[in-house]
């Protein structure tokens, strides 16, 4: 997937996400955090600043919640704290992509065990 198709379906996620905020019948409802699908699952993580981090899995794979906010902190730590980061800008940084992709892998062999 490319740049422009990234930003379309974050761009189509994001209105979901605020659609689903304003219909729910539950008070103080944070909007979609899960999306099951016959083939994948979509986990989405909502930051304070209004940041959505997303993991597409295999339906069903659990523990996505906490893999979701070692992103966030993985974030936190090298992307917001880079003085040559524009906010509302793709993230192209060095240092979170390695630290990236250690937490997936982490992750990966901790589920499959391998």
């Amino acid at each position: 997937m490319d740049t422009n198709d990234s930003l379309r379906v974050a761009s189509l996620w994001h209105s979901m996400h605020a659609i689903s905020q304003q219909l729910s019948p539950t008070v103080g409802c944070s909007g979609i955090e899960l999306l099951e699908a016959d083939t994948f699952d979509l986990h989405c993580f909502q930051s304070l600043t209004g940041t959505k981090f997303f993991v597409v899995s295999e339906p069903g794979t659990q523990h996505m919640e906490a893999l979701l906010k070692v992103i966030y902190e993985l974030y936190t730590d090298y992307v917001l704290k880079n003085p040559f980061y524009e906010m509302e800008m793709p993230i192209r940084c060095e240092l979170f992509d390695l630290n990236l992709s250690q937490a997936v892998q982490k992750d990966r062999v901790a589920l499959l065990g391998r």
